[in-house]
């Protein structure tokens, strides 16, 4: 059934885009489809808001408004793909849809949300304003209280619920757009994760544009929106991957050699056959030490990088170059604390990455820490993966052929 299904829809996407004026791209880029029976309000992860008209019909525009921008801020936030991310199962799949619904409504209830019934709020959850849904969940849990989910099936277990409340219509199932647990008949359609992200963008954009005006935009909103616009990115767990990987796929090579033959040789005879061997990669490291850089915060990620290589048993395998525009020996080192980092002048890295292809054994992984202002090789160096640390906020793009990390001060 189409959206003129359900009435009243133009006049609450008209109040949801007036009072939530940054918030009306997603308000109206969401596909609203009515569906008599179901007996509630929910969203799938396709940006389609599913609703029982018989529900609605006695709702003001402003209350209808209201859960619409209730659950497009489910989709903006994530919250299907962050309840699987948390391990969220079919059993507390309630008790995450309530934290998710006091992340939402802690900030847009004080800003004139209207919803039906009265919503979840930090305080049902005994937590605290300004929380993650992360962090409601677990407190939710720590508290072991029930309650009510939201607008739609009647809520029979009022455990827990402070006196006078009232039931808030008991939306018990918001759909795989709060919890990313997929309902059944939910197919194909709605909008492709691509143009979902361009979606939420977007509104992110109008948030941050909003938000320059003191006091027109909750704080937790323009949080989420700085978070969408400049994510913060947990450089560690980046750098532990790319070594991981570029380790893993030369480790995980093997070849034949007759340095030990194969335990098939009894059965051959006088031939005598060569055995699979695993090799273990040697791992250099070039260490930017031209003026331009940062001598502790390029300690910092050499420690790093150390407790790292530790974790991959390979610390014994690390060798470490210093260099600017030339390259200082080679330092094999047992711990970060003993290496020398020499220089000061310009900046080669040119220079460091074939001083560290030529080392015998040659390596087959060079890490690179770098603030990125230098020549690079037209291409990667034959027989030697590399993996690039950028230095500093700054840091310039490594070149495509390399895996780059951004890195930068806690």
């Amino acid at each position: 059934m189409s959206d003129s299904g359900l009435e009243g829809l133009a006049a609450a996407r008209l109040w949801a885009a007036t009072k939530f004026p940054y918030l009306a791209t997603g308000v109206f880029g969401a596909q609203v489809i009515a569906e008599r029976g179901s007996g509630a309000v929910s969203v799938d992860e396709s940006w389609r808001m599913h609703a029982d008209p018989e529900l609605t019909a006695a709702w003001t525009p402003a209350q209808l408004g209201s859960v619409l921008v209730h659950h497009v801020c489910h989709l903006l936030r994530t919250h299907g793909e962050r309840a699987r991310a948390t391990g969220v199962g079919p059993d507390e799949a309630r008790t995450w849809v309530r934290a998710a619904d006091a992340e939402i409504n802690d900030d847009l209830v004080p800003a004139g949300l209207d919803l039906p019934g009265r919503p979840v709020l930090p305080r049902d959850l005994r937590a605290a304003d300004g929380l993650l849904a992360e962090q409601y969940f677990e407190a939710s849990r720590a508290s072991a209280r029930k309650g009510k989910g939201g607008w739609g099936a009647e809520n029979t277990d009022r455990s827990g619920e402070a006196e006078g409340d009232e039931a808030a219509g008991g939306w018990v199932d918001c759909g795989s757009g709060a919890d990313g647990m997929p309902r059944p008949g939910q197919g194909p359609g709605g909008l492709p994760g691509w143009q979902a992200d361009l979606l939420r963008h977007q509104v992110a954009l109008d948030v941050a544009a909003q938000g320059k005006l003191p006091g027109t935009v909750p704080a937790g909103l323009l949080r989420w929106a700085q978070q969408v616009l400049s994510p913060k990115v947990n450089w560690r767990i980046l750098l532990k991957a790319e070594l991981r990987r570029a380790v893993a796929e030369v480790a995980g090579a093997v070849d034949y050699s007759y340095r030990r033959p194969s335990r098939r040789s009894a059965v051959a005879g006088q031939v005598v056959l060569p055995a699979l061997r695993r090799p273990v990669p040697e791992v250099a490291v070039v260490c930017d030490t031209s003026g331009s850089m940062t001598a502790d915060l390029l300690a910092l990620v050499l420690a790093e990088v150390e407790g790292l290589l530790r974790t991959l048993g390979l610390a014994r395998q690390v060798r470490i170059l210093a260099c600017d525009t030339a390259v200082g020996p080679a330092q094999r080192v047992s711990s970060a604390r003993q290496v020398q980092l020499i220089g000061g002048g310009g900046t080669d890295m040119r220079a460091g990455i074939a001083a560290a292809a030529a080392l015998r054994p040659r390596p087959a992984v060079t890490v690179v820490l770098t603030d990125g202002y230098t020549p690079w090789p037209a291409e990667q160096p034959k027989g030697m993966r590399v993996v690039v640390g950028l230095i500093g906020p700054r840091a310039r793009e490594a070149p495509p052929w390399a895996r780059a990390v951004r890195v930068e001060a806690d």
